[in-house]
Order: structure tokens, then sequence, then C-alpha cells
């Protein structure tokens, strides 16, 4: 017979664990436990109770058959015997509530139902109560320490069972917010495994890529009709974790867009991440790339219109300054107007010759560069000797130059000179001190010729650092001691950066001086 009865309620106990391991949905899944958990020890109901851990108290989260006063009901840790039972965290028995003065009868006489015994069992995940079930009167005899042992085992499968459906419910609406979030922003995005193979992408990716027309399931068919830059294969073996691209479609009218790639890791147990995805970012840049477009066509129109006019200017204004400094007759007045005239005429050839270079650099990719390998310490020093010829008007300048190990740079020598020229120029007219300093210097790091160009200035401030590098863009007058120029110097000097597949960054102290330095792969 005690076989029997051992072999039913392990039979009961397996049909209980499948019943609830096939339940996800936390309501479903409650209503289940509440109907097995009678059935379990032979009692004529149940009842189950969880736990808000903020307010300390337990709560009917499902009631079958209960007033619905009943069902608001609360109870303290520590009150009654399911309060009890949660806070020690352990099962209790009592085959006769009438004389037991730990059982609460606000419940019952609320309910107008009669408890005469109980078995409590508290619900335990990872050592933590998450709430109580409760086996309530006993049909046959009562309550034994079998029923005890075999309550605590469906108490047990029902913590896991709420645990996981709780994990399922957060991982659910984590999703459904990503997908919400994911489909309604205005960029395109796409979401791929490690082989392209596309797993969600939004409308506006399927409006920008013609989604219907080529119905694509990998992202390396996505661009069919795009000129990608840098092309596709370079996108998909970069090593960074972020790489940025660019997509050009010429027809039925152009079409520019900003694209990112970023790689999507997971953590191993051990600590370790290795890839699991990409999440693929454009961005609609065609009334942007046109207004660029048009402004860099005028530019580009302006200064070559000023350009012929300027050298009959600066060509006559250089003769009447040296006739008048050879006669002494001619007035002092005269001879000052001379001056001035060459050397403003100078002043606004140098920023033509400097809008032009920028207009120029836009149109910049690295086929065109003409590379050649040399020496930083001579490369710097030429422009050290070329920066004294035109700085020889400015007091107090000196240029020192700092290259402690022999470095190799392989670039464009014509356009990288230009743009240390600029760097120099920036250094020098922002920089107030009375004895200026310019330092150039190079050196190699982790692949990269670093060429830099420091001084004693008065710094940049830290939200300023990444701005100073936009075109005609300079740090406000009241900081600075404003003076001439388009504000393009280090624009130009990033765009020659860029297009040696380099970048430009600053580093600076406030009143101390900054560092612009220009970093290519070796």
């Amino acid at each position: 017979m005690m076989v029997t009865q051992s072999q039913e309620s392990l039979e009961m106990l397996v049909m209980v664990s499948r019943l609830l391991s096939s339940k996800l949905d936390i309501s479903e899944l409650l209503t289940t436990i509440m109907r097995l958990a009678s059935r379990v020890v032979g009692a004529e109901r149940a009842s189950l109770y969880l736990l808000d851990e903020k307010a300390q108290e337990l709560y009917f989260d499902v009631a079958l058959g209960l007033p619905e006063d009943v069902q608001k009901m609360r109870f303290k840790l520590g009150e009654g015997i399911a309060g009890t039972c949660a806070k020690e965290g352990r099962s209790i028995i009592i085959n006769d509530t009438a004389n037991d003065p730990r059982h609460s009868k606000k419940a019952d006489s609320r309910s107008g139902f009669q408890t005469k015994s109980l078995l409590t069992c508290p619900m335990i995940i990872k050592g933590k109560v998450i709430g109580v079930v409760q086996a309530i009167n006993r049909i046959d005899g009562e309550f034994s320490d079998t029923d005890r042992n075999n309550f605590e085992a469906f108490a047990s499968q029902a913590a896991i069972a709420i645990e996981n459906s709780r994990l399922f419910s957060t991982v659910k609406e984590e999703k459904r917010k990503l997908e919400i979030v994911f489909k309604r922003i205005k960029e395109g995005a796409i979401l791929t495994d490690t082989d392209g193979e596309i797993i969600l992408i939004n409308s506006a990716a399927k409006t920008y890529l013609e989604h219907e027309k080529y119905k694509f399931t990998n992202v390396k068919n996505a661009f069919a009709d795009f000129e990608v830059k840098p092309e596709l294969d370079s996108v998909l073996s970069c090593s960074d974790q972020h790489c940025r691209f660019e997509l050009f479609r010429a027809k039925p009218k152009k079409f520019f867009m900003d694209a990112s790639a970023i790689k999507l890791f997971k953590e191993n147990p051990d600590g370790s991440e290795v890839p699991e995805g990409t999440l693929w970012v454009f961005t609609d840049v065609t009334a942007r790339k046109l207004e660029e477009l048009m402004a860099r066509n005028f530019l580009s129109l302006v200064s070559h219109k000023l350009k012929t006019p300027l050298a009959s200017i600066n060509g006559f204004a250089q003769i009447l300054r040296d006739e008048s400094e050879k006669n002494s007759a001619v007035p002092e007045m005269v001879k000052k107007a001379a001056v001035t005239i060459n050397s403003q005429g100078q002043k606004l050839n140098r920023l033509v010759e400097s809008l032009l270079n920028f207009v120029m650099a836009e149109d910049l990719d690295q086929p065109a560069l003409n590379r050649i390998e040399f020496d930083a310490a001579e490369f710097l020093t030429e422009a050290a000797e070329g920066a004294k010829a035109w700085l020889k008007e400015i007091p107090g300048v000196s240029i020192k130059i700092a290259v402690p190990e022999p470095v190799t740079i392989k670039a464009d020598r014509k356009l990288l000179g230009s743009a240390i020229k600029g760097m120099i120029d920036n250094a020098v007219k922002f920089n107030q001190a009375k004895d200026k300093l310019v330092i150039l210097s190079a050196q190699s790091r982790d692949g990269y010729a670093l060429i830099s160009v420091g001084d004693n200035g008065p710094g940049i401030p830290g939200e300023e650092l990444e701005n100073i590098f936009q075109k005609f863009y300079q740090v406000e007058a009241s900081f600075t001691g404003q003076v001439e120029g388009w504000g393009l110097g280090l624009a130009y000097a990033k765009k020659i950066a860029e297009a040696h597949g380099g970048r430009i960054f600053a580093k600076s102290q406030l009143q101390k001086g900054s560092a612009i330095t220009i970093a290519l792969p070796a």
C-alpha cells in the first residue's frame, strides 16, 4: 500500500512538473498552480500568495472562488500562517487551526469559509522566498510528513516555473519595447547575425533599400543600387567595433546616406566576448550633402573669380610700396597707404588660397594621393623653416622640433605639409602670450605615425575639443582674442588626415597649451 501511495505521489509530481514547465504566461501558470496544489495532497482547496518585496507583504495574485474583498487582502511578513511561513522560509503543518493562535481568521471571517487544517510551504528560488502556497482542509485525515515532502517538491517546482515565467515575461516585454523603438526610429536599421543574415529590418531601411523590390535576406545583397564607400568588403572585414561608411545612389535622383556597422557581442561564462551580430544604421543625409555641394561649388567659383583680380592688385601694390620707399619725395601718408594695401592684399590672398585648398580637400580620396615615404624629422624641419619665413612679422615666435627616434611617414608630402602649415598658423595666431612657442613632434605608436603641433597658448575648453575641427568654426572671441581667418585650418587638416585613412585629435590644458595631432597609418 505504501509503495503504491509513493508511486502515485511520484507520478503526480511528474505530471505536475510537465504541466508547470509547459506554461509561460504568468496568469495561466498561477491558475494552474492553484488547481494542482490541492490535488497533490488531497485537499479541498488551495491558496497562493506572492511576495511584494518592496512592501514586504503577501498578496493573492490568483484567488479561485474567493470574494473580491478577500482577494484584495494583504498579510505582513510574520502575520498568520502564510506570513510566518514566508518570514521563516519553512513549511508549517496545522491540523487544528481552531486551537492554533498563529492562524489568522480574517480571511475566513470575510469569505465565510472554515479553515480546519493547513499545509503551508514557501516557494523559494535561489535562496529567496518569492511566495507561499497553501493546501487547505485535507479531505481524508490529517496532513502528514509525507504530504509535506510532496508539497515542498511541488512548491519548489512552482517557484522555478514562476521564475521562468517572470523571466520570459521580462524578455518578451523588452523585446516588444526594442521592436517598437526599432520600427519607429526614422533612421534605417537592420539587425543581422554574424553571417549577415537579416534578423530584423525596420520600415525606414525597407524604404531606403527598396526591400519590397529586391527581397534580400542578407545585408551583402542590400546595396545593389548604391555606391559603397569604402567598399562593402572593407566594411564587413573591419575590425573596429563601430565602422562608418557612405552610400550613394545616382538614379533616379541623387540619394546620400551616412551608414554605420556596429558589432554586437555576447559574454561567455568565462568573461570573454564573442561576436553575436551587427546593427546597421542608415541616415538620409541627401539634403545636407546637396547643400554642401552647392556651397562648395559656390566657394570654388568665388575663390577662382577673386584670384585673378587679387593677383593684379597684389602685384601693383608691391610695386607701389617698393617705389614709394625708394622715392623720398613721396608723402609719408602715401608710403603708409602703399604698405597697408600690400599687407592687406597678401592677407586676402592667403584667405582665398586657404578657401581654395579646403574646397579641393573636400573631393580628396585615397587613390588621388601621391603617397611617398619620407623622414618625419626632415619633413618637420622643412615645415619649420617655411613657417619662419611667413611668421617673421609676428614678434616672439620660436619653433622647436622634437623627434626622439626615427619616424617614417607615408603620405602625400605636399598635402600634409599644407595641413601642418595651417596647424602652425592656428597655434600662433590664437596665442596671446608674449613669447609664443610652437613644438613640432613626431613618434610611432600602435602602427601609426603621429605628427603633432603643440603650443603654449591659452588652451582649449574640453567641450570645444571636437568642435574645433568643424569648418568655419572658431572658439568665441572672448576666450581667444579672435583674429582674422575662415576657421578652416583645422577642418582642412582633418580632411587631409581622413583622406590618408587617418584621423586628427586634440589634447589641451587651459592656460598651459594645446597639441593637435594627425595620426596616419604607418
